[in-house]
């Protein structure tokens, strides 16, 4: 069993509104979220074996109050009381508060240290592991074709902005207004070529040996498990190389607060989680995944409901 938590978006700070200004946002109450969630995954028993956090650990209103460290220190000194490893996904709001240069040498970076077989060599955040024989997670960079978060005299950044001009005509680049494809917003992001080359490599090998996969990354990739506006860039890339595999059972990511899912016509069950951030302090999201031989139970808490998916 794992745990699963997303858009933490921690800030200490006052209650505030999405970019609509229609939606509340806890920012200070997020942190008492996220602990009470660390508290009933470690009452669980048997134990866990990992928390995937999906992004957004804390809010990009840090970087504008001078509090990014603080914050992601308070963040993981509340997952730290957990006796298992947390994998953490990056977000639009990682990338407001640190560059890329700097998120791998905070506590965010938890690709596996010294083991580099089966990492990639580009500068994207995507790694695997295993937890249980024949049960594997991939974790993807989402962010890897982004303007976020890369310096902007970087190849990288330079094909991510003219990517993103030729499908967003408007001055906000945040803004979906009139977009015949309202994903191209900057404070989403997609995959690299070379990301999507090793993403395949790793699903042929779970394919020959019969494992199971659950990957995660902060951006959906199912228009029917999210909106129109929070869907990765090249999500029908991401998805083509999933569908080109038996292997994978469930696709898990966050941003979308409201949350979603679908089970597409492969068989593959695209869950996205709640974000805390919008939870109400007298409500929770968090869930915990209970894996069997041919399903996953999916027991959420508040927002996030309780879900049996088969595979």
């Amino acid at each position: 069993s794992f745990g699963v938590i997303a858009d933490i978006q921690y800030a200490d700070a006052e209650d505030g509104y999405n970019f609509g200004g229609y939606r509340r946002r806890y920012y200070r109450q997020s942190l008492n979220l996220l602990r009470d969630a660390v508290e009933a995954w470690a009452t669980e028993r048997p134990p866990l074996a990992f928390v995937l956090q999906l992004g957004d650990s804390i809010d990009g209103l840090n970087a504008r109050i001078g509090e990014a460290e603080s914050a992601l220190e308070q963040v993981l000194a509340a997952l730290g009381r957990l006796p298992v490893p947390v994998h953490h996904a990056w977000g639009n709001h990682e990338f407001y508060n640190f560059s890329r240069a700097r998120l791998v040498h905070t506590g965010l970076n938890s690709r596996p240290a010294g083991a580099t077989a089966g990492l990639p060599a580009g500068d994207y955040q995507a790694y695997h592991f295993s937890p249980a024989a024949r049960f594997r997670v991939i974790m993807l960079d989402a962010y890897d074709l982004s303007i976020l978060g890369r310096e902007p005299d970087s190849p990288r950044y330079r094909e991510s902005l003219r990517l993103l001009r030729e499908k967003n005509p408007n001055e906000n680049l945040n803004s979906p207004a009139g977009l015949e494809e309202p994903r191209f917003v900057e404070f989403n992001g997609g995959f690299s070529q070379a990301q999507l080359d090793w993403f395949n490599e790793v699903l042929k090998f779970s394919d020959e040996n019969q494992e199971k996969v659950v990957v995660m990354g902060h951006l959906p990739i199912h228009p029917d498990a999210s909106d129109r506006v929070c869907l990765a860039w090249n999500y029908e890339d991401a998805l083509s190389v999933i569908h080109s595999h038996q292997c994978v059972v469930c696709f898990l990511a966050g941003h979308l607060h409201d949350g979603g899912y679908c089970l597409d016509s492969h068989g593959v069950h695209h869950l996205t989680l709640e974000g805390i951030i919008e939870t109400p302090p007298e409500s929770n999201a968090f869930g915990t995944i209970y894996v069997y031989e041919d399903k996953m139970i999916l027991k959420g808490h508040g927002r996030i409901s309780d879900r049996v998916m088969h595979f």
